[in-house]
């Protein structure tokens, strides 16, 4: 989908370089020191307009969070949503997170959200979904050991295909919902603005799972 451009977007990101960076491989290996306080770094790959990774960070003052996000005019949104909040346990990296392992060093991060990526239906573009094996190997190399990858979407296909992707690359499953919203795994669980949008014309689905510990 088009995204329209925000002429304000750009400088709005460079007054607040506090809070984002466009050069995340000055930081690789020292996340942490973008941070008030040395704390379980939890990483979201596309984070829209930003409403899930804040939240998350609003309920969770003892973690991290950092947030990927290739497009200038949807990572602006979701700044603006950070400032406004006044979290300080929230960063934001404008760039590409499909090469996760350039990002960050191995073993760096805790716990990883892919929510509602894009399903790349087409079978000749199987290999773009966030959820292939070529991804879920660059996952692996910057996870802690055991490190959780936590997946949502509405998209059927998608989830068939990554629940056969995550078992056939050998990851451990630990909860597994058909229906999220109407489930025990719903008890805690934070929204992004698609979810909100999209949950009342059918399934959410989830799976949360890890790597085994070699």
């Amino acid at each position: 989908m088009r995204v329209r451009k925000k002429p304000w977007a750009e400088g709005y990101i460079k007054t607040h370089s506090d809070l984002i960076t466009t050069n995340p491989a000055e930081h690789l290996g020292h996340w942490q020191e973008r941070f008030a306080t040395v704390q379980p770094l939890q990483i979201e790959i596309g984070i829209g307009k930003g409403q899930f990774i804040v939240e998350m960070a609003r309920q969770h003052p003892e973690i991290n969070f950092l947030g990927i996000e290739i497009q200038e005019s949807v990572i602006a949104v979701a700044l603006r949503k950070l400032v406004e909040s006044g979290l300080n346990n929230v960063q934001l990296v404008e760039t590409d997170g499909a090469n996760v392992d350039t990002l960050f060093a191995p073993g760096e991060v805790d716990q990883l959200f892919l929510n509602f990526s894009d399903p790349w239906p087409k079978t000749r573009h199987a290999k773009r979904r966030l959820t292939a094996p070529g991804f879920l190997g660059h996952y692996a190399n910057v996870l802690k050991p055991a490190g959780k990858i936590q997946f949502k979407t509405d998209n059927r296909g998608l989830f068939e295909y990554s629940l056969a992707s995550f078992n056939n690359t050998g990851l451990i499953f630990d909860e597994v919902w058909l229906d999220l919203h109407h489930s025990d795994g719903n008890v805690g669980n934070v929204q992004t603005e698609y979810e909100e949008k999209f949950s009342q014309k059918g399934p959410i689905y989830e799976l949360i799972a890890h790597f085994p510990q070699s």
